[in-house]
């Protein structure tokens, strides 16, 4: 029987000493994947890397053939087999949904190990506070890009620039406190504060404004977009700071 051309390909991947191309192998793991017989040529020097781009008039590696027509890099593959292709650009509220949802189970492993059940407001309140120790510490991850992008919209922040670079410690800080629950004078407050401050700001700026921005909430550089997800996020500060403050109390 002959050769199916169209179920080949051939595949130029750098594999270097010093460096090993992720997106090669990710191209080859697809083809085969999808059933594609692959040829693999390694690419073992920066001259061998040269040498094959120059003729082609590529700048780039990987490069699919199949079929003896040029397909491109990863993305290229992808889009030529039919598979969605990320835009980079495009919105996602993939990393808030992630964060909650570990917060959420954290919640329950914990609120299982030591009160024996789920069914408690305990777990509520551990919730919250994981969700901003989560938060927190992806803002911490790059102080500068969150401040930056934070300026954008938070009205505090804008009239005290400070403000954006103490933000984070204060969400991680405040909800390491609730979850150890001490100085709960100290941690209900600035959970109140940062919350109202930020509740005020997203509604200002999103549904007064109508300005379409990015929200900082899971750090800089994100493409969750500002909005109810962040007021969200606010709105159950408020809610944990007040509803510790009233235990204090009564």
């Amino acid at each position: 029987m002959p050769k199916d051309e169209t179920r080949s390909a051939e595949l130029y991947r750098m594999v270097m000493p010093k460096h090993l191309c992720p997106w090669g192998l990710k191209t080859r793991d697809l083809l085969e994947r999808e059933g594609f017989e692959v040829h693999d040529h390694p690419l073992r020097s920066k001259a061998e890397t040269e040498a094959f781009q120059r003729p082609h008039d590529v700048t780039s590696t990987p490069q699919t053939f199949i079929g003896g027509v040029r397909i491109g890099g990863y993305e290229d593959v992808r889009h030529h087999l039919g598979k969605p292709v990320r835009d980079p650009g495009a919105t996602s509220y993939r990393p808030v949904i992630a964060i909650f949802s570990v917060a959420f189970l954290m919640a329950l492993a914990l609120g299982w190990l030591v009160l024996g059940t789920v069914l408690s407001w305990q777990v509520i309140e551990w919730f919250i506070a994981f969700g901003m120790v989560l938060l927190g510490l992806q803002k911490l991850q790059d102080v500068e890009s969150f401040q930056t992008m934070f300026l954008n919209y938070d009205l505090l922040a804008q009239r005290h620039v400070r403000y954006g670079y103490v933000y984070p410690f204060a969400e991680a800080g405040a909800g390491l406190l609730m979850l150890a629950g001490v100085l709960t004078w100290l941690a209900a407050p600035v959970a109140l504060v940062i919350g109202s401050i930020g509740a005020v700001s997203v509604i200002k700026a999103v549904y007064v404004d109508k300005r379409e921005l990015k929200c900082a909430c899971v750090g800089g550089g994100s493409n969750v977009p500002l909005g109810f997800v962040s007021l969200t996020e606010n709105l159950a500060m408020i809610a944990m700071g007040l509803w510790m403050l009233a235990r204090q109390v009564f």
